[in-house]
Parts: structure tokens; sequence; C-alpha cells
């Protein structure tokens, strides 16, 4: 053999093809012939396609101490959102809401009822804690129930952060998540004066978003309320840019994703995340009248995929969120900050969330858990505990460790290995450990099932898709 082989994943993606990638993510598609003869050490090394091979550090004729040092570098660059630690902060004022969302993920509180609102010594508490995060970026995002429904603690937590930000001088931004339906000119008008983001939840027209997120006063209209409000903020702001949405599938989103991108284009959004449904809360209690099996959302997501694609083809610019984050990492060298996709986890080391009573857990789907009396992932409270001891003690150690996929059982050998991550919170609550076993999982099912549509869609070497592809990324 006149080459070294350099450690790489594989799978047969269809009936004549190979896919190889490498710890960095390079890919690259072989013939079968090609590939038998490439791994037996039988390759032209002249050849053009050994020297494709080659460029993606996963065979070398060089010597191999200094190709492994150059991988060395780009896997620092894909893994360096590590190096700042928890940057994402999740805060809940109030558990109090005035929607009754089908598939609510947390144990929501009417509007009057005011047993789960924060105290100001609780909020003033988690801001320290937050302060103490080595990162030089700090994002605090206000969830619920919803913020809006116990503004002047939002307003304490915004104003409360700012001052301590003035001895930090970190890079502070701030995001509100709301159903729009309470905010008013003088509260938009106070988070456009506080650069705090907004967003919100859309699933649809009409009647697929009042039958998904209902208000609690049945006489209202969700759905004519938030496209006012939609409207306000938008014209208060000087651009669209302020407000984004999120949809969530349930069963009766199903067959109408091509009216649920319409409406987010007709509504002046240029971007979706066609997200599932998420195994928590009443989603899972209620699990029987408005879930469905993980196959049927992998396909409704292919075809608002290819409509999406459609549209750009026809010059519309409209971005679908989750192949967007998907390719980022299949196409460029740069880590991606999404939570739910990484490795080792994000829970606890990119973004945590503080309750109202100060509890802190690792992510916003362990606070759900904690709902229906499972506190497994809860890493204690700011009222009672340091930081010290929540971010760098056993437990958060423990959820780490059992979280890396690249040695996690079958996740070591996955030929997308690369592009995926662990998710120990979901695995616990469906599968109850925080490993999980992968042929039954859900999570692995979907994400592994739209990698390999984006690698079908990138193998067609189509320039049209390829251009839209990249003016997402970019």
């Amino acid at each position: 053999m006149d080459y070294q082989l350099l450690p790489f994943r594989f799978e047969r993606f269809n009936d004549t093809e190979y896919l190889l990638t490498n710890e960095v993510g390079e890919y690259i598609f072989l013939q079968n012939e090609d590939f038998h003869r490439f791994v037996n050490g039988e390759m032209d090394i002249h050849s053009d396609l050994f020297y494709d091979i080659e460029s993606k550090q996963i065979a070398t004729t060089d010597k191999v101490e200094d190709v492994v040092s150059m991988l060395a570098t780009k896997f620092r660059t894909k893994k360096s959102i590590l190096r700042d630690f928890t940057s994402l902060h999740m805060v809940v004022p109030t558990l109090r809401c005035n929607s009754s969302c089908i598939y609510c993920q947390v144990a929501r509180k009417n509007r009057d009822d005011h047993s789960a609102d924060m105290t100001k010594q609780t909020a003033k508490n988690i801001v320290k804690t937050i302060f103490q995060s080595p990162s030089p970026c700090i994002k605090i995002e206000f969830q619920g129930g919803d913020p809006s429904t116990d503004f002047e603690m939002v307003k304490y937590i915004i104003e409360e952060a700012e001052w301590q930000n003035l001895f930090k001088k970190k890079e502070l931004d701030f995001v509100i998540c709301t159903n729009l339906t309470l905010l008013n000119e003088k509260i938009v008008k106070y988070l456009k004066e506080h650069n705090c983001m907004i967003s919100t939840s859309l699933d649809g027209p009409k009647d697929l978003h009042d039958t998904n997120r209902p208000l609690q006063d049945k006489e209202l209209d969700h759905h004519a309320i938030f496209e006012k409000h939609l409207s306000m903020i938008r014209e208060i702001w000087g651009n669209n840019d302020c407000a984004s949405a999120l949809m969530t599938t349930s069963k009766y989103s199903l067959g109408r994703f091509k009216d649920i991108i319409d409406e987010y284009i007709r509504l002046g959004f240029n971007s979706i995340f066609l997200r599932s449904l998420n195994p928590y809360g009443f989603a899972k209690q209620y699990k029987e009248k408005i879930a469905y099996p993980i196959e049927d959302f992998i396909e409704n997501y292919k075809e608002g995929l290819d409509y999406i694609i459609e549209l750009n083809k026809k010059g519309t610019f409209f971005v679908e969120g989750f192949a967007a984050l998907l390719l980022r990492r299949m196409l460029t060298p740069f880590a991606t900050g999404f939570v739910d996709l990484q490795s080792p986890a994000g829970v606890g080391i990119a973004g945590v969330i503080y309750d109202y009573d100060g509890s802190v857990y690792v992510s916003d789907e362990a606070r759900m858990m904690a709902r229906f009396k499972n506190y497994y992932f809860r890493l204690g409270n700011v009222n009672e505990n340091s930081y010290q001891e929540m971010f760098n003690g056993e437990l958060l150690h423990h959820i780490i460790s059992s979280a890396c996929t690249e040695c996690l059982p079958v996740c070591s050998e996955c030929v997308f290995q690369p592009y995926c991550g662990a998710d120990p919170v979901r695995n616990m609550s469906e599968q109850g450990d925080m490993i999980g076993f992968r042929p039954t999982n859900e999570m692995c099912k979907k994400t592994k099932s739209i990698i390999h549509y984006l690698f079908e869609l990138l193998h067609r070497h189509d320039p049209e898709i390829n251009r839209i592809f990249w003016s997402w990324l970019n």
C-alpha cells in the first residue's frame, strides 16, 4: 500500500455507492468498486479520485503526523463552541399564560394565578449566576408560560442584567418568547429600546394555528390578534427581522406543510423551522390525540423542503432552518450553536434554564420533565447553590460524559456522526436512560433521514440547488 488510511466512517448510500465521512465532516461518495479498491490499498495514488480523497484527509501519502495535526485544527474549530461554555441562559419569569396549546410542554398557570411568579430576589440571584459564566457572549431568553403576562419582571431582569454588564462588559442580547397577543405599543417600544428580539409561534393558517394554539378566552381570535400585533411590532421596529417564528407539528399539521409555508411567506417571514412534536408535557400525556409516527413527519418534512427549494428557484428567498443548520455542518468548517445537536450534548454547557423558583435545569426539556415530578436533570437552585456547585458539579459531569456521540453505541460508527449530536434528556424521557437505544430512537430516525435526504440533494450536483443552499448559509 502506497498510502495510509486515516480514520473515517462509511455506509452504503445506495445500490452503487458508499458515503465516507471523517471526524471533521469532510465527505466523499465512492462507487462500490472504487471503495473496495481503496480500502484494499489498490487505488492509484496519481488518480484524480485519490487526490480528492487525500484532499479530504481520508487517506494520505504524506507524513501521518502532519495530516493529523491539520485534522486536529479543524476538529478544534468544529468544537470551538465548547471554549466559551454556557452562552444561552433561558429564564422563566412566570408560568402564567393566556394560551391553551394542545401540546403545551409545561404545566402552565392561568393569567390570574400568581403562584408561579418569580420574586425579585430570585431574579437578582439568577442574573448574578448568569454573569459568572466565562462566555464572552450572553443571551438571556425569556420563556414561560408567556413572559408577557409578567412583563414587569422581564423589565427588572433586563435592567439588572444591563447594570451587571456595565462591569462585566460582555456581548449581551435578549429574546422574549411570546404568543404576541398581550403585547402593546408601550411594551414593544421598550423591547426595541433594549434590543430585545421577539420570538413567537406560528403553526400555519388561521384554522390550523387556532386548533393547535387556542387562547384560554375562547371568544378571542388568536390568529387575527397575532397578525395585527405582528404588523404593529414591525412598524415600530422598522423592519421584519425583529420577530422570528417557530412552528410545531401536531397531527393536524400533517399534509399541510405547503399551506404552513405559504402562510409564513404571506406574513412576511423569510424562514421557517419545520419542527416535530417534542414528547413532553401534554404532547406526551395526550399522545394518542395529537402525536403521529415519526415516519409521517419525515415524509412531510421532505415534501416541505422540496416545496421551499422550488419557491427559491422561482425567486422567493426562503430558508428552512433545520436544513440550513445541518448544511452549515456538512459544507463548512465552522461550529454551530444549536443546543439540541451538540457533541458533547449542549445541555448545561451551551444552554441552561432558570425556573421561576430559581431551580436550574440543563435544558428546557429537563424543566418540562420536572413539571411531571422527574427532577433528574436539576442542577440546583440559585438561592441555595453556588455557580461552581451547579456548573462544575458531579451531576453535570456525569450527564456530559454520557453524551458524546463519538463514543456512544451505534453513534460512534455512524457515517452521519460528525453532523449530529446527543440528547440525554430526551433519551431519558423516552427510553429510560441517558444513552438510549438507537434502533428505536425517534430523534435518531428523524435526524438521520433528513441528513440522508440533504446528501441526496447535494449528490445531484444541481447548480440551482447548490446555489440555494449556499445562499441560506451566506
